[in-house]
């Protein structure tokens, strides 16, 4: 019998140091793309895949985060008293359901595995989500909602994958694959920032993944990997074999909020289909293309 899935796990501790000095004062997750903020276009698409419950794995400096989805009475009686209506629907998806949220502190910085063993006892035995809110998916079927239909079906671990340059395969988590019918492929193996010329594949994962609890005893070891820190590859590498395993190429535009460009041509590409937006930001452009 497959587990529903219900729990989503954000790791949001980085220091955000490709943004300074903005992230100085500010978490990188805080910064809004158009008008939201990355943090939001992660929950809402947690919700859009039916998720209940939300873990923050945060930092020093990091408790704007949960304050952005507390109830901000002084605000939004204002606003409703000057009648913006408006304004204070848009407060809306800010809101998550008393108890729902949850946040807990990594006190170094460890890498993405140490981040999810920070939240051993909010997942406990239950399958779980990641979402790393700098990749950002524009799709018109949510990327984890695309993950947690095959999950329905298959049950186990299911990441999302994509093609990349096969000499950019030392920036990611590579896949070793078996079976492959062109969208969903078998995984057979995991290597964290391989070379090139030692890549089984051109196979990444991007930061969308459904894991089962089975990764957990893996990680509690805290074996260091990849950079001397704790990789979640390694530790999904040691559950292949035992669980079911899937790679998904997933239908939509991942952004790369981490980095600047990205973050830009996220912008962009998010605003030119806002009907409020869009005409005005296709005259701009013209301004700055020959």
């Amino acid at each position: 019998m497959i587990k529903p899935l219900r729990k989503a796990v954000l790791p949001v501790a980085g220091l955000g140091t490709r943004f300074l000095p903005a992230t100085k004062a500010m978490p990188k997750e805080m910064l809004p793309v158009v008008d939201r903020p990355l943090i939001q276009y992660a929950i809402d698409e947690a919700r859009a895949a039916g998720i209940e419950e939300f873990c923050l794995i945060t930092g020093r400096g990091k408790d704007s985060l949960i304050d952005y989805f507390d109830v901000a009475f002084e605000l939004e009686t204002t606003l409703r008293e000057r009648n913006k209506l408006d304004a204070l629907e848009a407060l809306g998806p800010t809101s998550i359901e008393a108890g729902a949220l949850s946040a807990v502190r990594q006190q170094e910085p460890l890498g993405l595995g140490h981040a999810i063993w920070c939240a051993r006892s909010f997942i406990g035995d239950d399958p779980f989500a990641i979402l790393l809110p700098d990749d950002v998916v524009k799709s018109d079927v949510p990327c984890l909602k695309q993950l947690v239909d095959v999950y329905n079906q298959t049950g186990g671990n299911v990441l999302a994958v994509t093609e990349v340059p096969r000499e950019h395969t030392n920036r990611y988590g590579i896949l070793k694959t078996g079976e492959d019918d062109g969208r969903l492929v078998e995984v057979k193996g995991l290597v964290e920032k391989p070379k090139p010329e030692d890549a089984p594949s051109n196979l990444s994962i991007i930061g969308r993944y459904i894991l089962t609890a089975d990764v957990m005893p893996h990680l509690s070891k805290l074996e260091r990997g990849a950079g001397g820190e704790v990789q979640l590859t390694d530790a999904m590498a040691k559950v292949i074999g035992h669980a079911p395993f899937h790679g998904l190429r997933y239908e939509g535009r991942r952004f790369d909020c981490g980095n600047k460009v990205g973050y830009l041509e996220a912008q962009i590409a998010f605003s030119i289909d806002r009907p409020d937006l869009g005409d005005a930001v296709r005259a701009f452009l013209k301004n700055y293309t020959g």
